[in-house]
């Protein structure tokens, strides 16, 4: 299986003359980016849960290998705080099969101030079906003081702990709980910011190649959108997993 490579969302004006060419209108940008990558990150329905036809929608606007990972509502994480997550995990549920086939993982972000609570992780991992993948993005430090608990809780579902990165370094532990990955790089270090250097992006390589074998699902998203820094990182990055020897999604031809 590849090492999916993408950015966190497609919606950005500033990516105009980056990715999405001056003649292109918005309302094909996702069209453009799909030609460019095979999967991206909705974080849409974290701010408003998209309806089923909207899902649809995306299906039917991208190739049959594109898949689009779903960040959960932020209604379930940050409003709810993952109490009673029944009805909002078949909600979420129910309006993103519309994505069919092209439906990828569903990642939980949780608040930066939600403390360590396993016990409401595992109840709301249990209300997703088993055949969805659920990552787990925790910025809490007093998760990692459970270690034990916490992973047991996430392999026993097998979700994955997202791995994260803010100024080119690693903010959560680079714990492997799943036969499949998940990383998220929220912006780095180098010129002009704020963008990855190469020495960052071979060492996610590197720590990405030492956890997984290049037959393990292993996705990748840049959420450092601004100035189309996402855009060229993802590519940066694609060119050196696929140097170090792994399989590698489409990304595009980008230099810099």
């Amino acid at each position: 299986m590849p090492m999916l490579v993408g950015t966190s969302g497609w919606q950005y004006k500033d990516w105009r003359g980056i990715l999405y060419p001056s003649g292109v209108p918005q309302r094909l940008w996702l069209e453009e980016y799909a030609r460019h990558f095979a999967t991206v990150e909705n974080n849409n329905a974290f701010y408003r849960l998209p309806a089923e036809d909207v899902f649809a929608s995306w299906r039917d606007r991208t190739p049959g290998d594109f898949v689009m990972a779903v960040k959960a509502s932020r209604y379930l994480t940050h409003l709810k705080r993952l109490h009673d997550p029944e009805e909002p995990v078949e909600r979420l549920m129910g309006r993103a099969e519309g994505l069919g086939g092209r439906l990828g993982p569903v990642l939980l972000q949780l608040p930066p101030n939600f403390r360590e609570d396993t016990a409401a992780l595992d109840a709301c991992l249990r209300c997703f079906p088993r055949r969805v993948r659920v990552a787990v993005e925790l910025r809490h430090p007093s998760w990692w003081d459970a270690e034990r608990e916490l992973r047991a809780v996430l392999e026993r579902h097998g979700s994955a702990l997202c791995w994260a990165d803010r100024g080119s370094r690693p903010v959560t532990p680079l714990w492997r709980t799943a036969g499949w990955g998940y990383l998220r790089l929220h912006g780095g270090l180098a010129q002009p910011p704020p963008r990855y250097g190469r020495q960052a992006l071979t060492a996610w390589v590197r720590r990405l190649a030492g956890a997984w074998p290049d037959t393990d699902d292993v996705f990748v998203y840049f959420n450092n959108d601004t100035g189309g820094a996402a855009v060229v990182d993802a590519a940066r990055f694609a060119r050196a997993a696929a140097a170090a020897g792994r399989t590698v999604t489409r990304t595009p031809g980008a230099t810099g």
